[in-house]
């Protein structure tokens, strides 16, 4: 379906940059966003205090909807937030009772079994109240979507379609947004704007092309440049991409900040006050050995990685080499302004305050 030649401005940007993995209907879609305003409309499930960057591609679709002069909308899920989407679980389940079974059995709702049917009439719902004719998500939400454009069909016999994006992966086959540290949060209180220029900094060579396409508004011929560098280009590129994607998130200022605090940090060797600080306190910090704070800095998960670490040659304190994991920090270590610099690698680093 991605192959199909479209003439709207709307499914031609989508087509052009990557967002399109299936669509329902495309001919009669492309006409109907031709000749008039779709209303188009993607569900978030309220989970957690913030969306995160595995939503940015969703959020992104509605913005070039609404860039091609159509009319976005966003349902924040109350009722499907309770239930869960039952998609996409990796963890084991545990073992239970048959006492307990009994009980979950005499717990459940009609609902729990029923997110498909609650997120259709959602669709039905909305077209009946807003004229939205479009539903957007992820490709795990096929079915659901397809569900509710089949309702609205025929029960209203009314136009509706359905679009899915690519399911997104890094390129050596990571979960997008997914690091050491857990979710990159789009909410400033959750992940810091430094933090959040750092993990588009961070990004594998091979992705900065789809990456700039999907959550950028850089052109597609300035991108097509940032594709063709090679060498150190290939950092500038980078950079680029986290100044935009971060910019367009925080803002302009922030992006500003968030770059030179970095590049001071990595480049000139210097501390900044935008560089992530960790408070620790006092007695966790002077005495313990350096593998122990770099994991409770967050820099590691464990504290046999920090030490392998330091064996490999990528740890340092104040940006000298620790070659040893037990190594003690002491109070010499602290410099003036009363904090440690630690680095993992290349591309991690925070400074770390006794309190």
């Amino acid at each position: 379906m991605t192959d199909q030649a479209f003439k709207s401005d709307f499914l031609k940007t989508l087509q052009s940059r990557g967002y399109i993995h299936q669509v329902t209907h495309p001919v009669e879609l492309d006409e109907a966003a031709s000749n008039g305003i779709v209303t188009a409309y993607i569900g978030f499930d309220a989970t957690a205090p913030s969306l995160h960057v595995g939503s940015l591609i969703q959020i992104m679709m509605l913005r070039r909807l609404q860039q091609a002069g159509h009319k976005p909308v966003v349902l924040m899920g109350g009722g499907t937030t309770k239930v869960g989407d039952p998609t996409g679980k990796d963890a084991s389940r545990p073992q239970l009772t048959d006492e307990t079974i009994q009980a979950n059995i005499a717990s459940i709702t009609f609902l729990e079994f029923n997110y498909m049917l609650m997120q259709s009439v959602d669709f039905l719902e909305l077209n009946r109240s807003l004229n939205v004719t479009l539903q957007m998500g992820g490709s795990d939400q096929w079915g659901n979507i397809t569900s509710g454009v089949d309702l609205v069909r025929r029960v209203d016999q009314k136009s509706s379609f359905g679009l899915t994006t690519p399911l997104l992966t890094t390129a050596s086959g990571g979960k997008m947004g997914k690091t050491a540290q857990g979710a990159v949060w789009l909410n400033a209180e959750q992940l810091s704007p430094y933090d959040y220029w750092q993990f588009w900094r961070n990004a594998e060579d091979a992705d900065v092309g789809r990456f700039m396409r999907l959550f950028t508004d850089l052109p597609l011929d300035q991108i097509a440049l940032y594709e063709a560098m090679e060498g150190a280009g290939i950092n500038e590129a980078k950079k680029a991409l986290a100044d935009a994607a971060t910019s367009m998130l925080h803002g302009s200022e922030a992006a500003q900040a968030a770059r030179a605090a970095a590049e001071a940090a990595f480049e000139k060797g210097q501390l900044s006050a935008d560089l992530p600080t960790v408070e620790l306190p006092r007695d966790e910090v002077i005495g313990a050995m350096i593998a122990a704070v770099v994991t409770k800095a967050g820099l590691t998960t464990s504290n046999g990685e920090a030490r392998r670490l330091a064996q490999g040659g990528g740890l340092r304190l104040n940006d000298e080499a620790i070659a040893d994991g037990a190594r003690l920090i002491e109070d010499a270590d602290v410099s003036t302004d009363g904090v440690l610099k630690l680095a993992a690698g290349k591309k991690k680093i925070v400074l770390v305050k006794p309190v």
